[in-house]
Formats: C-alpha cells, structure tokens, sequence
C-alpha cells in the first residue's frame, strides 16, 4: 500500500500545514499570556478564550461556502489577511498604543478567518488519498500539528520569559506570509459525483502527475487525464468533487463548474443553494452515531474550554524548583503547553497502532485513562511531575481525535463530508466558548485549580458515558465506519 507521502499534493499540503501551525501555535501562547501579563486577571483570559473559540461555532456555515469556492484561493487568502491582523499588535506595540482590547479584538478576527481553512483539511484528504491511507495522513497531520505545537509552546514560553511575548507576534505574521506561498503551489480536483469511480480506481501515475490548478481548470496536460490526486489543492480543503476538470459540472446554480476544484454534485439531487447545502449535512446527522458522538466529545470540550482560560494563572500559581525558577511563571506557562501538545503528539503517534481496534471501545479506554492521569497531575502540583502526569492524560486524547477525523471523512457520503466536517465541528466545539469564560469566572472566584479539575472529571465522566451507550461502544474500526449500515 502507498503511503500519503508518496502523493505529491499531500506533501505540498503537509508542508503548509506545518508552517502555518508553527505560527498559530506561536501567536495562541502570546495571546493568552499577552492578555494575563497586561491584566493579571484570569476572567479577561477568560474572555480571549472565549473570543477566540467562539467564531468556531459558526464553522458550520463555513462548509458550504468551502464547498463551492476554490480552495486553493480560500487558503491563500486568509493566509494573507491574517498575517496582516497579527501584524498589528507588534506594530501598535512600537507605536506605544498596545492596549488589552486590540488583543481581544485581533484574537476573534483570526479566528473567524481559520473557520474557511480547517474544515477544508478535512475534505480534503479523501479527495487526494485512498480510504485506506487516511488513518496514516490524519496521523501525519496530528503529528505535525501537535509536534510542531509541542515545540512551538516550549520555546514560546522560553521567548515571552526572555523578551515579552509581543515578538511571537512578528514571526507569526512571517509564518502566515510563508504558509500563502506555499498553499498557492497547490491545486485541487473536483469533487467525485455519485456513480463515478473514486480515487482508488485511478493508476498511481495519474495520482502523482502533473499539476493541476482549480481555477477554471482544463484538462490535464497529458492530453486530457483528469486531474488526479496526486495533486490537489490545500492544506485544509471541504469539498469533495472528484469529477475531470473539464466535465462541466453543474453546481447549486446550475452554472458550469468546469473543474474548479470545488464543486458540490457529489450528492444527488444537487442542493439547490446555501441553505439546502446546509439542510443535506443536518439530516444525514440526523439517527445516527455521530450524534452521540458530538455529546461526548462535548463533554470534554466544554472543560478544555475552562483549562485554557485557567492556565496563565495556573502556570504562576505552579510550584517550580530553583533550576526552572529563572524562566518565571511564562517558563512554566511554556512548559505546561508544551507538556498539552507533547501529549497530543505522542497520541497522534500512537493513532495508528489503535486503528484496526474497535473505535467505541478506544474512546471508552481514552476518557478512563485520561481522567485518572489529569487529576494526578493536578494533585502533585509540582511543574516537573505534573507536566508529565499532564502528558500522560492527554495520549489517549491524541489518538481519539484522529480516529474522529478518519470517522467524519469516511462515514458520509463524500460529497457531503464538508457540510458534515464543518456541522459536526461546530456542534462539538460550541461548548468551547462558554467553558472558556466560565474557567475565566470559576478561576477568578475559586483559584485556578478548581478550573483545572473539570477535564480530570469529564474524562472519567465520558468513560461512563460510553459505558452507559452500546451504540457507541459497538462502533467498528474508525476507517470501517459508516452511516449506511
């Protein structure tokens, strides 16, 4: 079996991939220590946590949109004009005009521009790979994010103790600038419409030819193969049309999509706009196994929601031995984010050895073993023990999140897995907000700690949860998941 790696649009998406988490992981730990250094209060942590998630929770209008634009363009843009927004803090830094409410207004602004480029990752993938590769992609990409992340966090944390946490600002605005040049490399195929043959009846030449860009393409230069999957477009792409560049395809308008990398005919009848777009993912959700699936992860987003609000004050609240005592409470900010994305990586790692085990089960086994470390982390109270103990609980975590990612992109049919991606992310991460500003209150009145306990308490509440559901816990495989059966 192939690997991602060998198809060449992946690399392209995996190398942007790389570059832009580099800076978003640089520009999360600004921000938020950025927000506690000028306030010293977790509540206003609490509200750019809050700020931050809450554009999340509208990404479900954001799959149709991604559904009918060219990716390529989408991803190019919002580069761009992020790296522009992020600019301004370090600009108005110099200027000695930086106050906390540009941060709060730059941290929401971002955030709405990534809701066009994440669910686009998700759909895109099985617009470029086999099925069976996407377990080993969405791995590849975890273990970007969360390696990167990991790195990112620690020397972050290093940089703000040493310097202040406004130059995290200027290098992620490079970040953003060098990840648009990158994305606009990359090109996508239209989506695959029912009846056609999918990736996996295509030659591995054609799935590593020539590249094919997505607007308004022609046929590929090799005298007319459609463009395949060996180059796509995006490091994060919704839309799944698979159909040749020069079919002219009809798209919810009824105007020719002439193989733009973005059309939506996959599911017939063709929604007729925006909102039946919208309507077709709601009702395929509708009696089926991702519904609970979105409680339970619900169940652990809202107190990931309250961690991240509660971690600056925490991190100045750790105990710290003498030989950390020179990094300050930034350091171990530092350290503790790293310790979250160290975690994260070591699950995606572990993500493939736990693919071919039944998916409810998995997740059962994640919330025990993730709530029994949290809370041991928390009651050492000590930076070294806790970090590792913080690590430990977040393993399991990793691993689960990509099997969810494999399930959202091989369970709907494949047209519909932007609407879904986006609708089901939305659900999911809807809670995220609220538990951010709650840990901000519930820090600010209570000590950071009691904030910090709730993801200890919903880990072992989700293992009770899947316990309690034998629907989830007879889930298959996550790559053998499907809503027809």
């Amino acid at each position: 079996m192939r690997g991602p790696f060998e198809n060449r649009t992946f690399r392209r998406l995996f190398a942007g991939r790389v570059i832009t988490n580099l800076g978003d992981s640089l520009y999360f730990i600004g921000a938020m220590w950025l927000v506690y250094s000028l306030t010293g209060d977790p509540f206003y942590t609490g509200v750019a946590g809050f700020l931050t998630q809450g554009p999340a929770v509208f990404q479900f209008l954001a799959g149709p949109i991604v559904d009918r634009h060219p990716i390529r363009r989408l991803l190019v843009g919002t580069q761009l004009f992020q790296a522009v927004v992020v600019a301004t803090i370090p600009v108005a830094h110099v200027l000695g005009s930086l106050t906390v409410w540009h941060v709060l207004v730059v941290m929401p602004v971002l955030s709405a521009a990534n809701q066009l480029v994440y669910p686009a990752q998700t759909t895109a993938l099985p617009r470029i790979l086999d099925d069976e590769e996407l377990v080993a992609a969405n791995s590849a990409f975890s273990v970007a994010y969360q390696g990167f992340e990991m790195v990112a966090n620690g020397i972050g944390g290093v940089i703000i103790g040493l310097v202040g946490a406004v130059s995290l600002f200027a290098v992620d605005a490079v970040t953003f600038g060098m990840a648009a040049l990158v994305f606009a490399t990359v090109s996508i195929p239209p989506a695959r419409r029912a009846g056609e043959p999918d990736s996996t009846d295509r030659s591995a030449d054609e799935r590593t030819g020539p590249d094919v860009t997505d607007e308004g393409a022609e046929p590929a230069t090799d005298g007319g193969t459609p463009p395949e999957v060996g180059d796509t477009e995006t490091n994060d792409g919704p839309s799944l049309d698979e159909s040749a560049a020069g079919d002219g395809i009809a798209d919810d308008s009824g105007n020719g999509a002439e193989g733009d990398g973005d059309g939506t005919d996959g599911a017939p009848p063709a929604p007729e706009g925006y909102l039946d777009r919208l309507r077709d993912g709601i009702d395929i959700l509708r009696g089926t196994f991702l519904l609970p699936l979105i409680v339970a992860a619900s169940i652990l987003n809202v107190t990931g929601g309250m961690v991240m609000a509660a971690i600056p004050a925490y991190a100045d609240s750790l105990a710290v031995p003498a030989s950390l005592a020179a990094l300050g409470a930034a350091g171990a900010y530092g350290i503790l984010m790293a310790a979250f994305a160290g975690g994260n990586f070591l699950g995606a790692l572990a993500a493939s050895a736990v693919s071919d085990r039944p998916f409810g089960y998995v997740f059962l086994a994640s919330g025990l073993a993730s709530g029994v470390f949290w809370t041991a982390g928390l009651l050492a109270n000590w930076l070294p023990l806790t970090a590792v103990l913080f690590t430990l609980s977040l393993i399991p975590l990793g691993a689960v999140n990509v099997q969810i990612a494999t399930i959202v992109q091989t369970a709907p049919p494949e047209a519909l897995v932007g609407r879904v991606s986006s609708l089901l992310g939305s659900a999911s991460t809807a809670v995220v907000p609220v538990g951010a500003l709650l840990g901000g209150i519930v820090a600010g009145a209570f000590g950071p700690q009691v904030a910090m306990a709730g993801i200890g308490i919903a880990g072992l509440g989700q293992a009770v949860y899947l316990l309690a559901n034998a629907e989830m816990r007879a889930l298959p495989p996550a790559a053998e998941t499907s809503l027809d059966g």
